[in-house]
């Protein structure tokens, strides 16, 4: 009956008595807090399936994380940790369909190492022609990465995230790893020499160098050039102290300039004597070079590549090494700081393409090299120079001492002398690659041995040493030859021997420097005429430059078929 079943089915809710203490809860207290022992299992399951899946290995490489949040990169909701090395994160992956926790995808954790991140910005949404402000979106991540063939380029990675205080937080602690990392220049002193090459220097600064500079929180004080030597004069009234670091853009010649300037003004600081230095002192600040020129030996040398983006990454990561510099001399005073130089050939070429410098860059210098080869003329010299000193490991302290006081008494009586006729003689401190030589004018030598290359070319055909020439294009040995000889010293001094008499058709420029008593030298790329002996000692880490050491480049297989 309806009557009798109403009881039935809405029956009346029981009473329960109180719990006593200890007691069990009440089914409904018990089905509470079964709910939020689910609820806890629930948010606790992520964690645990992701340590599960990509298992974090700070703990094993005794890293201690410092952040560890959510961050959505490349669409993809992650687990983010970092360290003081790393910035690492993996996907967060949902629950398998059938609840089995134990069913889960791999995910590929990924990794920045901290010492490749240059710079890391707030990411904010603005309006067109906002400069402040904006809608947070989260932090952007500047990496360095290293691409083939030496080439460097950066590469963002976006942690997004609508929360300010997350952000902030993991901002300031990003920031603070990048603030400990030694010899990142935070002010650098640059020279752009607009006349370089194609007149590209300038463009090439304002439109690839100085966007990385200021993305990196670097400050700059930039001087365009307006004459020849005008680095120079500026280097010598600059206070280097207010900078971290020179930064040149342009070719050998400019380079060779300002690492003359550099130098010259920490003899200036030191209170030496400018005009005889034997011992001179380091410079203060490191060089930075960004190739803008036709050749650039020294970013070749330094970077394996002539790319701007590269040498630009590398003052920004603070990469320095320490380089071997030339002194060269006369018997009266210091003529300059460099790097390289040739006497003979190689000058006679470059002196002839500054006199045509209404001519293109490169249609210049390969009208120079032509007629130069077409005019193949030796020069009479005697070379003298100083073999290096290598020393043998020994064991005892006092027997050592005693060997290097021996090589000191006798150091005078080791100089070697060769008299002749020389179509070329080059002397230099550091490997000289180029994109015409990959393998290196001076192959045998490098960045910070404390030697210099002497390599003496001596009178011959115009076809062999025209196939001499063929063999710095190539992988073989450009020195095996009869006529070359190559000693790795210490100091050269190279005296030219005046003729008696000129060729009525012998070109112009050697007509004036032979009567003037002058003889050309290339230093560096950069031209210098001068009548006496020349006395040329290595230095070594006399400075430091932007760059990494050559062995440690790709090897390029680049040739040149110019010749």
């Amino acid at each position: 009956m309806p009557g009798a079943a109403a009881p039935f089915l809405r029956p009346q809710r029981r009473a329960w008595p109180e719990r006593p203490a200890g007691g069990r809860p009440p089914p409904s207290e018990q089905r509470a807090q079964a709910a939020a022992a689910r609820a806890r299992s629930s948010a606790a399951a992520p964690a645990e399936r992701r340590r599960r899946v990509a298992p974090l290995a700070a703990a094993e490489e005794g890293e201690e994380p410092l952040l560890r949040g959510i961050f959505e990169i490349s669409k993809r909701s992650c687990d983010v940790v970092l360290s003081a090395r790393r910035l690492r994160w993996s996907p967060i992956l949902p629950e398998s369909p059938t609840g089995d926790s134990s069913v889960v995808s791999q995910a590929q954790e990924e990794t920045i190492e901290m010492k490749d991140v240059f710079s890391v910005k707030l990411k904010r949404r603005r309006f067109v022609g906002q400069k402040k402000g904006g809608t947070l979106l989260g932090i952007t991540v500047f990496k360095c990465l290293n691409k083939k063939e030496n080439k460097l380029t950066d590469y963002a990675v976006h942690l997004n995230n609508l929360s300010e205080d997350h952000c902030h937080l993991w901002f300031r602690h990003l920031k603070e790893i990048l603030n400990g990392f030694q010899n990142r220049p935070k002010s650098l002193k640059v020279f752009v020499n607009p006349s370089s090459h194609r007149r590209e220097a300038t463009r090439v600064y304002y439109d690839q160098v100085a966007p990385l500079f200021k993305l990196a929180d670097i400050k700059t004080d930039v001087t365009v050039t307006e004459y020849e030597g005008h680095a120079l004069s500026v280097l010598k009234e600059c206070e280097l102290q207010a900078f971290d670091g020179v930064v040149c853009v342009g070719g050998d010649g400019s380079v060779s300039e300002v690492a003359h300037g550099l130098l010259l003004k920490a003899q200036m600081d030191a209170g030496k004597d400018t005009d005889y230095i034997p011992t001179p002192v380091r410079a203060p600040v490191p060089l930075g070079v960004i190739p803008a020129g036709t050749t650039n030996i020294l970013a070749h040398t330094l970077y394996g590549i002539k790319h701007a983006v590269t040498a630009t990454l590398h003052i920004v990561m603070g990469h320095i090494q320490p380089v071997d510099v030339c002194t060269f001399s006369s018997p009266s005073k210091l003529l300059r700081f460099g790097f390289s130089a040739m006497f003979g050939f190689g000058a006679r070429t470059l002196a002839l393409a500054e006199k045509h410098r209404w001519m293109p860059s490169n249609q210049r210098k390969d009208f120079a090299f032509i007629k130069t080869l077409a005019e193949l003329k030796p020069e009479e010299c005697e070379l003298s120079f100083l073999p290096l000193q290598i020393p043998q490991e020994d064991s005892h302290e006092n027997d050592r001492k005693k060997k290097e006081k021996t090589k000191k008494k006798g150091s005078k009586d080791q100089w070697h002398k060769i008299q002749g006729h020389f179509l070329n003689v080059s002397i230099m401190a550091i490997p000289c690659l180029c994109s015409m030589a990959p393998r290196g004018l001076a192959p045998n030598t490098r960045l910070n041995n404390g030697s210099m290359a002497l390599i003496a070319v001596q009178n011959t055909s115009r076809t062999e040493f025209i196939k001499h020439l063929k063999r710095y294009a190539s992988m073989k040995n450009q020195f095996n030859f009869p006529f070359v000889e190559t000693y790795t010293v210490q100091e050269v001094k190279v005296q030219p021997r005046l003729k008696s008499g000129l060729d009525a058709n012998e070109d112009t420029y050697l007509n004036a420097a032979s009567a003037e008593g002058n003889h050309p030298w290339n230093i560096d790329g950069d031209l210098m005429k001068e009548a006496s002996e020349v006395h040329v000692r290595v230095h070594p880490q006399l400075i430091n430059l932007y760059g990494v050491n050559t062995d440690d480049l790709e090897t390029s297989q680049a040739t040149c078929n110019c010749i």
